[in-house]
């Protein structure tokens, strides 16, 4: 871990410490901070939280909404409700799968999007549903307008 992301988790680290149940807090701080939680992050982390290094690593294992990498420059989430599901859903799913060339929460090889599942955003009656980042919502998603949207997400920043 370089000195930058240690040194936003120090004093994260340090508001944490003697705060009871305060692990999912302090990695929801990290995740914010950095975007993701670094591995080298963990022995820390477990040290601060009087803790041992496999408890840390299996919380943020098991809960997909911590990564252990940093995301691509775009985290495209995909719906898998069932209201989505219903009006094409799983062919979107594999439609950006295909393009992308890689599964759930994984990242694409020119770095341009990290593609992740998400359970409802809330637009049931419009979908498919597709979130870019956490504030580009497209409802009614058609092939067509997924290689459109695409295209952009590729376009280096």
């Amino acid at each position: 871990m370089d000195a930058s992301p240690l040194a936003v988790v120090a004093p994260l680290l340090e508001a944490r410490k003697n705060l009871p149940g305060g692990l999912l807090p302090l990695l929801h701080d990290i995740q914010d901070a950095l975007g993701y939680v670094p591995p080298a992050a963990v022995p820390l982390i477990a040290t601060a939280l009087n803790l041992s290094r496999a408890e840390v690593h299996g919380v943020v294992s098991y809960y997909h909404h911590f990564r252990q990498v940093p995301a691509g420059r775009h985290v495209l989430r995909i719906c898998r409700a069932e209201a989505c599901q219903a009006v094409g859903a799983d062919g979107l799913i594999a439609q950006a799968q295909a393009a992308l060339g890689c599964g759930w929460h994984a990242t694409t090889a020119d770095g341009a999007v990290t593609l992740e599942p998400v359970f409802c955003l809330g637009q049931c009656a419009v979908g498919p549903n597709l979130l870019v980042d956490e504030d580009e919502l497209h409802a009614r998603v058609t092939p067509a307008a997924f290689d459109r949207l695409l295209e952009g997400l590729r376009e280096p920043s």
